[in-house]
């Protein structure tokens, strides 16, 4: 690569690595703060002792949270908490864990800042005219029809479990209310300012700057515990590096028969099932990277891309980040995923998410 060429790299990457690791230092610390452990015990009290009104409310606290802080937020820090709440009420815990992390993916769509190859793609986006409430005009219901047919699978296969009621209300844990207060307040208010279309990396940097600033008066020793994910940051800018050079030396013509040029149904549909197949098969964001460039002619054919990558790639464990990271953290909590039916169960759910949004996208 040229100089020109690394720098124009650097230059669309630079604000998308900045977000990650600033929303991570957010959601760190509103788990810190209590936010997603007082939510979820919130859950369980106004589920009224039916399990699934309970299952319907953690639905909605991991939509909530993939759409506003991203599906990794949801995989890592929500995940314990469901599985917590579910042993506390005395129900099973693998819905509900299966719940979060299915809706980590199936609901990254809605917003630029909900995933990562969302957030990549805006520069296509903008280039072909398509601001952000455009890009949210054009997602939504594509967005609605993923989290629909999600939740539909989920019912459909733990109907059972789901169909009980529960007796206890466990309190949550004891919180510094003044750091839970100013962390829950920043969480809800990012959800509309990232709707402005100010670049995402702006209120991300502001809203870590006064969560660390809050956690630095009221629990200082705490700022230990926030974990940046440097690592994550140096792997993703090398990708972009490989897979632009991969593009230039062939890549780019190896894969422009499998996405097609036109823009009909048909055309659409193919472009999400192979950004679908792409992201299991090697994870779905240097499949985004890699079939990317095939996509940036119409804003239909860029969203049936981002329908297949980030709705698809949970059948394969390593399809996707977050599932790598909620598998882990349900070890840490005792709880046992075993592959095969995992893959068996999720692939219903992949197919069922990317035909609805797909549909919903064509229709």
């Amino acid at each position: 690569m040229t100089a020109a060429e690394l720098g124009d790299l650097a230059s669309r990457v630079a604000p998308v690595m900045v977000f990650l690791v600033m929303i991570t230092v957010v959601a760190e610390i509103a788990e810190i703060a209590g936010v997603f452990d007082v939510a979820g015990h919130w859950a369980a009290r106004a589920g009224r002792h039916r399990t699934w009104l309970l299952w319907l409310l953690v639905a909605l606290l991991s939509t909530g949270a993939t759409i506003v802080l991203s599906l990794d937020t949801t995989a890592v820090l929500l995940t314990p908490v469901v599985i917590a709440v579910a042993r506390q009420v005395g129900v099973s815990a693998m819905p509900f864990a299966l719940t979060t992390v299915w809706l980590a993916n199936t609901a990254s769509l809605l917003l630029p800042v909900s995933n990562l190859s969302n957030l990549l793609a805006m520069h296509h986006f903008s280039g072909l005219g398509v601001g952000v409430l455009d890009y949210v005009a054009l997602s939504w219901r594509p967005a609605l029809a993923a989290v629909v047919a999600t939740l539909v699978v989920l019912a459909l296969l733990h109907r059972r479990e789901l169909s009980g009621r529960y007796t206890i209300e466990p309190p949550a844990d004891p919180h510094d209310r003044p750091l839970l207060l100013v962390a829950a307040a920043v969480c809800v208010a990012l959800g509309p300012i990232f709707v402005t279309g100010i670049t995402p990396a702006i209120p991300a940097t502001i809203a870590a700057v006064v969560l660390v600033g809050t956690l630095w008066v009221r629990q200082r020793a705490a700022l230990r515990r926030v974990s940046v994910p440097w690592l994550m940051v140096v792997a993703v800018c090398a990708l972009f590096v490989v897979v632009d050079i991969a593009s230039r030396h062939g890549l780019h013509d190896l894969l422009s028969g499998a996405l097609g040029t036109g823009h009909s149904p048909g055309d659409l549909w193919q472009v999400s099932a192979t950004g679908a197949v792409a992201a299991n098969l090697a994870n779905n964001l240097p499949a985004y990277l890699a079939l990317e460039g095939l996509t940036t002619d119409r804003p239909a054919r860029l969203m049936a891309l981002l329908i297949g990558v980030n709705l698809g790639p949970m059948v394969t464990i390593w399809g996707s980040l977050a599932t790598l990271l909620w598998r882990e953290r349900c070890r840490r909590a005792g709880l046992v995923v075993p592959v095969l039916p995992f893959m068996a169960k999720s692939l219903l759910c992949a197919v069922a998410a990317v035909a609805a949004a797909t549909a919903a996208l064509t229709l």
